[in-house]
């Protein structure tokens, strides 16, 4: 998703261009998704990475 077509309810301007606060908040929280910056594909890494140490320690005892 992109702000370039969305427009501020609150300056009714371009979110792109940030002209009020609410269009900067706006347009930070489309361009930097997550609190932590971690990326889905990191996530769904770690998981696989936990899913088979868990398989590797069950069932090799």
């Amino acid at each position: 998703m992109s702000c370039e077509h969305l427009i501020c309810a609150r300056c009714a301007g371009p979110v792109v261009e940030g002209r009020c606060p609410t269009c900067r908040a706006a347009r930070a929280e489309v361009h930097y998704p997550g609190t932590f910056g971690i990326s889905p594909v990191l996530i769904g890494a770690l998981i696989l990475a936990l899913t088979l140490l868990i398989a590797l320690k069950f069932g090799l005892s």
